[in-house]
This record gives structure tokens, sequence and C-alpha cells, in this order.
């Protein structure tokens, strides 16, 4: 397919070519399946061609020297038109790159977009880099270990811009079946992973001049062909930093039938416990219009296996990623039986 066509195809809106939210509900016929494996280091940091969708997903919860809240997100999506790779233009992948910045009353976006072969964007595993023309994410593991120990992430729109510096002592964290996530009742998964333990220095760039930050950070990498059932109309997906150091990611997907929800409760040694579908009660409190959208931005989070009973609300409602597909993304305050920071996706608004 030549470069036109190729981006064509990415552009046409995504209902017409498929089902379910972003058409990741659609068939996967020839494309790779997610199986119950162990995860390879440093091999799965790469890229996986012959799967259909893939992320590098990163989102920061900073702070300024005055005390003001901010968030950053750093994500790279991958495509693929058909499995495998190939050189130049022939190379079917494509990539998109989405930033943005949240502050308590503006939230900044970027997008980039581009394809496969040419060198315009991509990710290698050793050493790690993932880029999309001038945005980076570059990593290094530590002797012997798995995890990306340090990572420098930058980032720059029409209007904004950060560099990030992240560093961790804490263990990969695998999602799931030891990576292997189930997205619905009728079997559809993902390989997925976190790092949900970087602390982060570094810089923003907005319009009344640079901020120095400091905070913490949540890297999520997954992969699949097919991770939604067909009915699936978007996901509400929370990654929960508590002050006492335990993690918890959480996840409900909304359909016609009441949704499904699952995720993984992470002790502060890193230690994972997945929860069964179900266990997890995500309930939206208040509303917001957002871009012509009723958005919810208040929740309560229920875990009683773990004692959990918190409400989250949005550093900024209008916290809107204005880019195709559009989407809600944004820092979060957590209040209740436990306390903290976090980050909320919800999609399909």
């Amino acid at each position: 397919m030549n470069a036109k066509a190729l981006l064509l195809a990415l552009l046409v809106p995504l209902p017409v070519l498929a089902q379910g939210f972003a058409g990741l509900g659609t068939t996967s016929e020839g494309f790779a399946l997610p199986e119950r494996r162990e995860l390879v280091f440093p091999a799965d940091h790469g890229a996986h061609p012959e799967f259909r969708v893939e992320w590098w997903y990163l989102t920061a919860t900073l702070t300024g020297p005055d005390g003001t809240e901010y968030g950053a997100q750093w994500t790279l999506f991958r495509t693929a038109l058909a499995p495998g790779e190939a050189g130049g233009w022939d190379s079917p992948q494509v990539w998109l790159g989405h930033a943005g910045v949240t502050t308590p009353d503006r939230q900044f976006v970027a997008e980039r977009l581009a394809r496969g072969g040419i060198g315009q964007a991509g990710v290698q595993a050793e050493p790690f880099e993932a880029w999309i023309d001038d945005w980076q994410m570059q990593g290094q593991a530590a002797a012997g270990q798995d995890q990306l120990a340090r990572l420098d992430v930058a980032a720059r729109g029409a209007d904004f811009g950060y560099e990030l510096h992240l560093s961790t002592d804490g263990p990969i964290v695998p999602q799931g079946d030891h990576g292997y996530s189930v997205k619905s009742a009728q079997g559809q998964a993902s390989m997925y992973y976190s790092q949900p333990f970087y602390r982060v220095e570094g810089r923003l760039d907005l319009p009344s001049g640079p901020v120095q930050v400091t905070g913490q950070a949540w890297l999520d990498r997954e992969w699949s062909s097919q991770p939604l059932g067909s009915d699936q109309t978007g996901w509400d997906w929370f990654s929960l930093l508590f002050d006492d150091g335990a993690r918890l990611m959480g996840f409900r997907l909304r359909d016609g039938a009441g949704g499904y929800s699952s995720g993984t409760w992470i002790d502060a040694d890193g230690t994972p416990s997945a929860l069964p579908p179900g266990a997890l009660k995500l309930t939206p409190l208040t509303t917001a219009q957002v871009a012509g959208r009723t958005v919810p931005v208040e929740w309560r989070l229920e875990l009683d296996q773990y004692g959990i009973d918190v409400t989250t609300k949005a550093l900024n409602p209008q916290s809107w990623m204005a880019v195709n597909p559009p989407y809600w993304e944004g820092p979060i305050r957590i209040e209740g039986s436990r306390t903290g920071r976090g980050y909320l996706e919800m999609t399909g608004y």
C-alpha cells in the first residue's frame, strides 16, 4: 500500500472501519493472538509487529515548587494494516503519538502521525528507544535486571513542552495472569505489563514560562490484535498511586450488558495480585460537560478485599484530548480510606 493510501486508511472514521471503540473490536484474522506465556526482556520492551495494535503509555503526576499540581502524558501507538514488518515504504505499520500536559485550568495537547519503515517513528528494545519525529522516550536497564531503571522522556507541541527524567528500583508488574490480561467475558485479551514505581524530576515549558517539577510516573505496555469485544464501546481506566506505596490498576469496559471490570492490586514491594472480574466496583458520582459530552469526573472505587473505599476527583475536569480518536485523560486526587494521586483515562464518551 502506498503512503497516501496508508494515511487515508488511518484517517477514515474508525466506526466505518471496525467495531468496538477505536476499531479495537474488529476480527484479528492473520494477526497473532495473545497467549499465556512468561514475559521476556528486553525483547518485550520493543515492538511486536505480528500483533495489530500496541502502545507505550506514560502518565505522570507532578508538583511544582509552589505546590501547584500538574499531569503529563506521553504515548506512542502502533497499528498495523497487515502483520509483520517490511522495509521502507512497504511497511504496513502506522504510528501515532499523543502528548499532553494538564494544569488546574488548562489542557495542552499535541498529536503526531507517522508511517513505519522510513525511520520517522519506531521502537527498539536494546538499547531502548521509542520515538516519533523529535518526541523521544529513551531508557536504560539496570545491570542484570529487566526493568528500564532510567527513562528520559520529551515532547513538544505548539504551546507547551516537557523534559522528564525517570528512575526506579521497583520491579516490573505483569498485569492479569503473568501478563495475560482478559478484557471481556468472551475472552478477548492483551499482553500487558506496567512499571508503576517511577520517580520523576524535570521541566514543563508552559506559556507562562518553565516550571521545575517532581513527582511519580506510571508506564504501561500493552499489545494485542483484538483486545475488545465488538460491543464494547469504551473504557474507564485508573492508575492509583497511594501514599503508603501500594498501587492499583483498575478498568471498566462498557457494553450493553453491564460491562466488564478487572484490575491488579500491587503491594508497596511490587507484588501483584490479579483481581477477579467484578471485584472492583467503579461508580461515577459527578459529571461535567466536556467538549459537548457528558463525562464522569468524580468516581467512587470500592475493593472490599483490601479495604478500599475511595473517591477520585479530577484535577481539571476539562482534561480532554482533542485528538483522533478523542478521549478524556488527566490526573486525579484520591480521598477516603486511602489517599494519593493517580491518572484516569476515559474513552467512548
